[in-house]
């Protein structure tokens, strides 16, 4: 799961260095754009959770048949999420970063690499759908294929069609959009055949096997509150760059720009958390609470171990990494103001996430909804609201990190004691 997380992630990276190299102009408007496509793949990651978490207790149950039956349903049920959420973003993404207090100037570069983006979500669901029933059988290696194919043909054809070669000029911001959708197209394709050699068969004629109301119930019961959960911090995220955008455009481009990074950083940590649940599930619907404490203990020493040493290193070498991005003194200053706060909240973040894995997993997803709530809309946003006059833009960075810090603690709270029941109901 980290080889894959780091796979998608670094898509991201790249993305960022090559439109760096187009203007600070092109490299804001991505830092208005990143929180959006995040807060969208963490609706889809909700879904792709459901699916995982609903294959994972029938296999743990011994119910291979059911298993197989909603792992096909799942299927479908990802890629008509994607159509409905494809042509709502489609039509409202004036109005959408407007309200983000995108400039005029921006909007244009932001139009160019959204509206292909748009039209592109159904196949982007349908990967995350194909991908949830890969995890939901522990077939987390096959998961990390998919996500490499994903990453390799970002690798490639990012450069090109961003700033262009061998005498083709590129599409500028859209470009990377171009490659995103390739690459998400070429993933769906490899997970299908990855999933015909699991023990859980590919065929939608077991669609007509379900209940699709038990089914579309089962999976939105989790699926629901985990999307919610996961858009959750995008889109705080997103009222931290609306609210950032009153101190200039260096700050919301040194802030985008170290987000990427940060999200590269905090890789293992989204690799555990997307792991967990298949650990904890399975042993959950096997009747087994005790390994899935065991398995929440590690967790939790290796999420605050990592991420204070991540801390430490992006501390020391902030500005180094700022530099590899842009050449602005403006920028890189913000770039690593934000580092220098928002990195001592990464062992909080780490609990969170795997918390809400875990929580997914045994089918407590609106625990994990009202914790991620509470951390963005009580903590984080009001921090950078009432501070940012007299802070000004540490005020936002600060806020991310408490929010971090606390939600974690409280997350490590809930999880230890839905964990902590000695016998597990059946379902």
């Amino acid at each position: 799961m980290i080889l894959g997380v780091a796979a998608i992630m670094s898509v991201g990276l790249i993305d960022a260095y090559f439109i760096g190299q187009l203007g600070s102009s092109e490299l804001a408007a991505v830092a208005f754009i990143f929180p959006i496509t995040i807060a969208i793949s963490s609706l889809g990651v909700g879904v792709m959770v459901g699916i995982n978490s609903v294959i994972a207790r029938a296999l743990g149950a011994g119910s291979r048949d059911r298993a197989a039956r909603l792992a096909n349903f799942g299927a479908l049920f990802a890629l008509t999420a994607g159509i409905v959420l494809g042509l709502a973003l489609f039509l409202l993404l004036d109005p959408l970063f407007r309200l983000m207090q995108a400039s005029d100037a921006l909007l244009p570069l932001i139009r160019e690499y959204m509206r292909p983006y748009a039209l592109g979500l159904p196949v982007l669901l349908l990967q995350m759908g194909l991908n949830g029933v890969l995890r939901g059988q522990g077939e987390a290696r096959m998961t990390s294929y998919v996500s490499l194919s994903y990453a390799a043909v970002n690798w490639v054809l990012d450069p090109l069609l961003i700033t262009g070669g061998f005498g083709f000029d590129g599409f500028g911001v859209a470009g990377a959009a171009y490659a995103t959708i390739i690459g998400f197209g070429i993933a769906a394709a490899l997970a299908l055949w990855l999933i015909s050699r699991t023990p859980l068969p590919v065929s939608p004629s077991l669609i007509r096997r379900c209940n699709l109301a038990e089914s579309s119930g089962a999976i939105l019961r989790v699926a629901g509150p985990a999307a919610f959960s996961n858009a959750i911090n995008p889109i705080g995220l997103s009222v931290l760059t609306a609210l950032l955008a009153s101190q200039g455009e260096a700050a919301v481009a040194g802030f985008g720009a170290a987000g990427r990074l940060q999200s590269f950083a905090t890789v293992p940590l989204l690799g555990l958390s997307g792991s967990i649940g298949a650990i904890v599930g399975q042993n959950w619907g096997a009747n087994l609470p005790d390994r899935a404490r065991r398995a929440m203990r590690y967790t939790a020493i290796f999420s605050v171990a990592y991420g204070l040493l991540t801390a430490i290193v992006l501390f020391a070498f902030g500005k180094r990494f700022a530099s590899l991005f842009t050449e602005d003194p403006a920028v890189i200053a913000e770039f690593a103001s934000y580092l220098a706060i928002s990195v001592w909240g990464y062992a909080g973040f780490g609990l969170l996430i795997t918390a809400n894995g875990a929580l997914n997993a045994v089918d407590k997803a609106t625990y994990a909804l009202v914790q991620s709530a509470a951390r963005v809309f009580l903590i984080m946003l009001p921090f950078g609201w009432l501070l940012r006059d007299s802070w000004g833009a540490e005020a936002i960075y600060a806020a991310e990190l408490v929010a971090n810090l606390l939600g974690g603690a409280l997350a490590a709270l809930v999880v230890w004691r839905v964990l902590a029941r000695d016998t597990v109901r059946a379902d």
